[in-house]
């Protein structure tokens, strides 16, 4: 059970910061420079891709749990906790030339 609890942990930090990380939009797209709307969107979409990987884990240990809104608002913040560093480095550390 805690060696799956840590696979989503790390996936979710390696997610939270990926968007802000990759210079292409999803990862295939080359664009000159990133726009903050595109990280957002990319930061969403990460969101649900590891709460799918989660609810997968969770469904082969045991029956899944009905979560109600509160648990989503709550993850999702979490998750904007996690992509913290990402989004300082991208956006606020000033790059030496």
């Amino acid at each position: 059970m805690e060696t799956r609890m840590a696979i989503v942990l790390l996936c979710a930090a390696l997610a939270a910061n990926l968007p802000f990380i990759l210079n292409k939009v999803a990862g295939v797209w080359a664009v000159p420079r990133k726009h903050v709307g595109w990280c957002l969107l990319e930061l969403g979409v990460l969101y649900f891709a590891v709460g799918g990987l989660a609810y997968l884990l969770e469904s082969q240990v045991s029956p899944v749990h009905v979560q109600k809104w509160q648990f989503y608002v709550t993850t999702f913040s979490l998750f904007l906790v996690l992509a913290f560093p990402g989004f300082i480095a991208r956006f606020f550390w000033k790059r030496r030339a």
